[in-house]
This record gives C-alpha cells, structure tokens and sequence, in this order.
C-alpha cells in the first residue's frame, strides 16, 4: 500500500519518490513503464537474501523478462574497477537502449547502478527501490550518482535523475544499527540546513523512537525528501543553492577515505563531519554556543558519532582530494545559524587544523 507521495521537478524531468509498506505494488509502477526490453535488478547477495522470496514475486508476474546482476556490498566496491564486469554481463545479456536497470538496495547500490546506468550506451532508464534509510531520504532523489576513487569519494559522476523512487519501508526493519546511523545522520543534516519543525521535532525525539514509532519515521522521510527536492528543483547540478546538500561531508568524505571506507559507515563520518562543519561554523561565522550545545544533545540522543579518532594530518591531506577544492583553498559549507546555510565559504588549513585538533579532544561527556 503506498503511504505517501511526494513529486521531484526540475528542468526537464518530473517523478514521483513513493513510500510503501512492503513491495505489493512494484510490479504496478514498473509495468507503467513504456517500451522496456528487460528489467536489469542491480543488487548484492546479502539484501538478495532478505527479499528475494518478495521481488521475484512481483517481478516474475510480469510480461517482461528481467536478470539479476550481484555487486559486492559496500562502500569500498562503489569502486570504479567494479564497472567493467557490470558493463559485460548487460551486453553478454543483450541489455539494449531499452533495458531498465533497477537499483534494489541502499545508498552504495543506488550510485553505482545509477552510474551503471548513466554511462552503459550513453545512457538507459533506472529505477531506485532503496531499501535503507539513507537512500530514502537522500541518495536516492536528486539524480546524482557516482564512483570511487583510491584518492576520493564520488570522484568520477554525472547527474542523471530515476524514472522513480519506490521506497519499501518494511525494509527499514532488517538494518543494523550502523545503517540506522546513515539515515539518521541525513536527516540530521537536512534538519540544521532548514532549520524549523524537522529540527524541534528532532530535539524532542531520541533514536529509540524511530525504531517504535512509524509515525515520526514516516514524518523525518517525508520532509526530508520534501526538503531535498525543493533544492534539486531549484539547482539540479549543483552549479550554486545544491551544494549546500554538501554539509559535513568535507570532513565525512576524507574520513572514509583516510579509513579506507572499512571502519565507518558513510553516515557515521557524515556524523562527525557534520560538528566539525558546526565548530567551523562557529569560529568562521559566529554560529552560536547555545547551537552547539543544541546538536550536541541532538546528537547524542540519537546516538550518533560526534569525535574524530583519525590522525589529523591524514584527514586533511584527503580533504586535499576534495571536488570542492579551489587551488590551495578548501570551501565549506556553514551555517550562520539554523537554517541559514553559506556554502563556498574558504577555510584555510590552519583553521581547518585547528578544530579538527579540537574536536579530537573535546570531551563531549561535560557538555
């Protein structure tokens, strides 16, 4: 049954991000698809495992034929050694310009499927069928898709918007904590860019309610995905208000890197990423000390990471590697306040230096 609806705009594209109870309905939205050769389902073993027994029995209802290509799980395996083998299994299975890939798990799976199918024949169509909560409310709308370099995350992309988002939220019940992280550390982030209801409710709200409640699940995925699209429509490629999407992920992005994308979930280094932005903030642009200590109480609630263990100087020689990198200046993204995000804002390294120093060191537990 769908739950709710919201619809992404933007210059030339329109779709709709669904969210449903289960997957009863996905051969409906797939179906409506017109002139499709055959379905290409991008996923890996381990989310196979989970729904298996449900995809293949909307998808084997179906007129159209379709084949299941596995990827390794992770973030280190959005790598782009991993494309050659995805581009010959579509050809040795006849994929044409007419072939659908669906993109059937969480955020890694949507990049790489998405790229997959920006690039395969200058371009097929793609579903997302995000099965995590970060990619419901995050990498799944916006159309960006990408993949990894040794030297930097999302490094080689393009922006290539789905056909739809369908969004299965009796998945949320299977993930481990470390993925409840992911989506929870987006929402946070989308929380401190608009400021508003989503952040009260959020200050009101402890990570033990999203796991029993679906009403204040249902409600942070609603806006949160509301919030998004309102940006994408209003920049789809980043070229000036989108960036503001990027905050703490300068610090998050060179922290997976440094860690070799194995000791952390992306969310988790968002997490972290995300009060270096905020001490940033502060000792830049006079963000407050009362904000502080709000996200700090915010945070914790929600049992997120908050200090950096990494050494220092690693972290900024990747953050060397950043897209966002302008010569010898890194640019972030800051708030002013709540709600009143600047992005491109130039912090030189010894600022940087400084309160990454800082934040290693902080002892959270007295504040």
């Amino acid at each position: 049954m769908k739950l709710q609806s919201r619809q992404v705009n933007g210059n030339g594209f329109s779709y709709p991000v669904e969210l449903h109870e289960d997957l009863n309905g996905l051969k409906e939205k797939l179906a409506s698809l017109k002139d499709v050769s055959k379905f290409f389902i991008i996923t890996n073993r381990q989310i196979a495992g989970i729904y298996e027994k449900y995809l293949f029995a909307e998808l084997k209802s179906l007129s159209i034929p379709f084949h299941i290509i596995y990827v390794k799980p992770g973030e280190k395996n959005k790598h782009i050694d991993r494309l050659k083998k995805v581009y010959h299994e579509l050809v040795k299975e006849d994929a044409d310009r007419k072939a659908v890939i669906v993109a059937f798990g969480g955020g890694v799976i949507g990049d790489f499927a998405g790229f997959v199918a920006s690039t395969y024949q200058r371009g097929i169509r793609f579903v997302q069928v995000p099965t995590t909560l970060l990619a419901c409310v995050d990498s799944s709308v916006g159309g960006k898709v990408a993949v990894n370099l040794d030297l930097g995350k999302n490094m080689v992309g393009a922006f290539f918007q789905p056909e739809f988002v369908y969004a299965p939220l009796f998945a949320l019940s299977t993930l481990p904590r470390r993925e409840w992280s992911c989506g929870l550390a987006e929402i946070v982030k989308h929380a401190f860019l608009e400021g508003g209801e989503l952040l009260n409710r959020l200050e009101s709200t402890s990570r033990k309610d999203f796991h029993s409640g679906a009403e204040v699940l249902r409600y942070c995925i609603d806006e949160s995905v509301r919030f998004k699209s309102s940006v994408v429509e209003q920049d789809e490629r980043e070229g000036g208000l989108r960036a503001i999407l990027n905050l703490g992920h300068t610090t998050g992005h060179a922290i997976e890197s440094v860690t070799k994308y194995a000791k952390y979930s992306h969310g988790e280094a968002v997490s972290m990423g995300l009060m270096t932005a905020l001490l940033l903030s502060k000792s830049v642009l006079g963000f407050s000390e009362t904000n502080i200590e709000r996200a700090v109480k915010m945070m914790k609630a929600l049992e997120l990471p908050l200090k950096i263990n990494e050494k220092i100087n690693e972290i900024i020689e990747h953050m060397d590697h950043d897209k966002k990198k302008e010569g010898s200046t890194l640019k972030f993204v800051l708030l002013e306040d709540f709600g009143k995000p600047k992005f491109g804002v130039s912090v030189g390294r010894d600022k940087i230096l400084e309160v990454l120093k800082f934040q290693k060191g902080w002892d959270l537990l007295g504040r």
